[in-house]
Order: C-alpha cells, then structure tokens, then sequence
C-alpha cells in the first residue's frame, strides 16, 4: 500500500510540474504576442475628482497616435523583454522615438517601488508570494527606472491577460502640466486580442506626503490599443534599433549594476541642468565610459 501511496504522489507531483510547465509556455507566448508593428491609439481621460478647490481644473482628454514597433530584446526561459519604439510623421521621412520598455520575470522576488519625488523603495517578497507570478518591470525612455509589479498571467474562455496595481510617477502628458499630485497608482491589464493587444488602465491621481495617509485627487481611465499590422510598415524603427543597438546594450547594462545595489535609489531631475535622456539621446554620446558617468552622476542617493 505504500509503494501505491508513493506512486499516486509522484504522478500528482509530475502532473503539476508538466501543467506549470505548459502553462509558464502559455504566458512566454501572450507575452511576446505584444512583439511587432502596430497603430496604436492611446486615449487617457480624467473621470473623476475629490479636489476641494472650487478652481480645480480637470486633465484635458488626450488622444494620440502612431505606430509603434515592439522589438523583441531577450527571451529566456525566466525573462522576456521588449523595447517599444515610436515611428511618427510622414511615412516617407518618419521621426523616430525610443520609447518605454517593459521587462518581464518569472517568479522575481526583488522589486523597485516608486515612493514620490523621483524616489524608489527597494523590497524584497518572498519566493511564496510570487510563485506562478510574472513581474512587468517598466522603464523610462532612458532605461531608468519607472514603475513594476507582480501578478497572475490568467488564460480563460479564449482570454490571456495580466493585471497589477502599483505606484508609479507621473506620465510625460501630466507633469510638465501638474504639479498638485506627485503619484499615479496604476492599475495596469494588458490584454491579448485578436487583432493585437489592449493596456487597460485605472489610475488614480495620488498626493503622497510623508507621515500622512495618501490621498486620492482625481481618477483616469486609460485605453491603448495595438492593432496589429504587417512588419515592414515599421521598417524604420527597425533599422533604427539596428544601428543603435549596442549604444543600449550599455546603456542597460549600467543600469543593471545599480539595479543590482538592491537599495533603495533616488536620482537628480538634471544635471547640468539636462533630463537624462537628453544627455543619453545625444549622438555623440557613445563611449561606454561616457555613458556610465553620466547615468552614474544621476544616482543621488543610494542609502
């Protein structure tokens, strides 16, 4: 009866590792299905405010377009990361814009969360908390950090997607116009469909103020859609990301090592009274030493 019962445990034991196994291939694969040319739509508008101020003025609703090319970066059994390019303008002469990135990695314990004030709280989760998990690490257009979380990537009913809330600074369309909120708590899905794949967004607008319980300003909704088209159509963000390519692989690297200080990290607005990616997205910024001095010159602090 014992060699039954053992017999009976490890078939239930490999059951459960073949099906994590298949469904682990299942999320690699929606992940990298955000790979590619698409038109994009992004649309963000401001549903409701708490604010007090009888002159409170609402976020104007924003719609932008554009083709953006979703360059497929690593894919490892662990890790999935893919840079997001923009190609706007006139078809024949596009302008190219290195955009965000996202990272994603399996059962990742270690996490930069965004604290205000240019500010990330380095925590630790333990390996229970995350089992299954992917984390989405997003990055600036500088590859510094911008926001991440961890969560479930669900396949249901001919669905997959993926859904987080966590903290996050303010998106490029808010802070060169407000300053009266320093947090945006995103609650983040991104979805897979048939003609390409949806960020879903609910965010709150945040006042964060130390020993103060956080307050709410005003909510948004955010709808971006990837409509999937043919590859060549962003051929130039490809041959952009060509020629550019080992600039960024030392870009990423530099940002790796203080990444992996696993402390917590505040950085500078300017230096020399330059935003980092002005100082990165400088032609003749291309010597590896050059590129670590700068990036290194933005870590203010890292306690």
């Amino acid at each position: 009866m014992k060699k039954v019962a053992l017999l009976t445990s490890l078939i239930f034991v490999m059951s459960l590792t073949v099906n994590a196994q298949k469904k682990k291939k299942q999320d690699r694969e929606a992940i990298k299905e955000m790979c590619g040319c698409f038109e994009v739509t992004f649309n963000f508008a401001e549903t409701f405010h708490y604010s007090q101020d009888s002159l409170y003025k609402p976020s104007k609703t924003k719609t932008d377009r554009g083709l953006e090319w979703g360059q497929l970066v690593v894919d490892e059994n662990d890790k999935v990361s893919i840079q997001h390019i923009l190609q706007v303008g006139r078809p024949d002469e596009p302008m190219i814009v290195k955009h965000w990135r996202q990272d994603w990695l399996f059962e990742n314990t270690e996490f930069y969360m965004y604290n205000g004030d240019n500010e990330w709280l380095f925590e630790e989760k333990d390996k229970s908390d995350v089992k299954g998990q992917w984390t989405q690490k997003v990055f600036q257009v500088d590859d510094s950090p911008r926001y991440e979380g961890s969560g479930t990537w669900v396949h249901i009913n001919g669905k997959s997607y993926w859904e987080n809330t966590t903290t996050a600074p303010l998106p490029r369309r808010e802070y060169t116009k407000r300053s009266d909120y320093n947090i945006t708590m995103r609650g983040n899905r991104h979805e897979i469909t048939d003609y390409g794949w949806v960020h879903d967004q609910d965010n709150d607008k945040v006042i964060r103020e130390a020993g103060k319980e956080d307050v709410i300003l005003a909510k948004e909704k955010g709808y971006n859609t990837y409509k999937k088209v043919d590859d060549s159509r962003c051929q130039a963000a490809q041959d952009w990301w060509k020629t550019n390519y080992d600039k960024w692989v030392m870009v990423r690297a530099k940002w790796d090592d203080v990444y992996s200080r696993n402390k917590d990290l505040n950085l500078e607005a300017k230096v020399d009274n330059k935003v980092l990616h002005k100082h990165l997205f400088d032609e003749e910024m291309i010597a590896k030493e050059d590129i670590e001095k700068v990036i290194e010159s933005f870590v203010k602090s890292s306690i």
